[in-house]
């Protein structure tokens, strides 16, 4: 197989260059050149956001691209529509927002949609992504375009800092605040996972959405974080704490508190996805312990401090914040 990467220098792309070299794929990255590519990829370098941004792109065939991209549905339209005739077939990495709110617990993929174009400029992350699909679609038509629709990815090399916080914090020992119920179910893709599905999916050529998280079921809270005690060895004491609790001292859900939310339309929107179909076409999940297990080793490797995305708001709660809501806590 000969792969096209647009991206491809730092979490979801470069997993999925890795996995192609690994099959000995052909691999071509296209980058910006803030980053390297992996070894083995060859580069094309250009900024599709720039005019001619995509000059590098002119020549050249391959037997499928993939596009992990997430601001302007243009770009994609663009990126599309350059490569229709020399392509063989589209992956677009897109993701469960574009489903309309609230998405209902155990959403398939034939829920509600958000509203989204093609012609797109800068547009909020869910219009923006819906934008994405349409764009890929109306060019390559739906029998050529595959749509991964992530939920939360983790793994290594994840530049968000999620699950990278979690094991930072919990390394330093002492008591950790955990968001409870510690059996509370949750739901992510290893960054590897969605590699390998997505290459196996192209390869025999799948079309249309997937929904791509883990199955119901696969790991708790509770799992999560006692991956992560493991993981660094540390004398941390997790303090379990219940959602009412928290959310009176102030917590805040998902940013201040990463992966965790309290029951609701948030949580059924992120943690309970139906994935029936990709489980059915051939996904597997590797173990939450190895999961978490590689990706401290990771973060070893770069010192314990993993890069973060200057377009992302930083996650998990500050050392002070953290005191003051455990201070809360105890006064409550």
């Amino acid at each position: 197989m000969k792969l096209l990467m647009l991206g491809g220098t730092e979490f979801v792309g470069r997993a999925i260059v890795e996995d192609a070299l690994e099959r000995g794929w052909e691999v071509t990255v296209f980058h910006r050149g803030r980053h390297a590519a992996p070894p083995g990829a060859a580069s094309l370098i250009g900024d599709r956001t720039a005019p001619d941004g995509l000059a590098a792109l002119a020549t050249g065939s391959w037997d499928a691209v993939v596009d992990t991209w997430s601001a302007a549905p243009s770009a994609v339209r663009d990126a599309a529509r350059l490569l229709a005739d020399r392509v063989g077939r589209y992956a677009y990495v897109s993701s469960r927002s574009v489903y309309a709110w609230p998405p209902a617990a155990g959403l398939a993929e034939d829920g509600p949609l958000v509203e989204g174009s093609p012609d797109d400029g800068e547009v909020p992350y869910a219009e923006s992504k819906r934008g994405g699909e349409l764009a890929a679609t109306a060019t390559f038509g739906p029998d050529r375009t595959l749509l991964v629709r992530a939920g939360l990815i983790l793994g290594p090399y994840e530049n968000v800092g999620r699950l990278p916080w979690w094991l930072g914090r919990i390394a330093r020992g002492g008591p950790v605040l955990a968001p409870g119920p510690r059996s509370t179910p949750v739901q992510y893709i290893d960054v590897r996972d969605l590699a390998a599905w997505t290459l196996d999916a192209v390869a025999a050529g799948l079309s249309g959405p997937y929904n791509l998280v883990s199955p119901p079921g696969h790991t708790t809270m509770g799992g999560l974080l006692d991956a992560c005690v493991r993981a660094t060895g540390a004398d941390a004491e997790l303090r379990w704490t219940e959602p009412e609790a928290l959310l009176a001292a102030g917590a805040e859900p998902w940013t201040e508190l990463p992966v965790w939310l309290p029951p609701g339309e948030m949580y059924d929107a992120m943690h309970t996805a139906d994935v029936s179909r990709a489980v059915a076409a051939g996904l597997r999940c590797r173990p939450v312990e190895e999961t978490v297990a590689d990706t401290w080793g990771w973060l070893e490797s770069l010192g314990g401090v993993a890069p973060h995305r200057p377009d992302r708001q930083g996650a998990g709660l500050t050392a002070e914040r953290e005191a003051e809501v455990l201070a809360a806590l105890a006064k409550g």
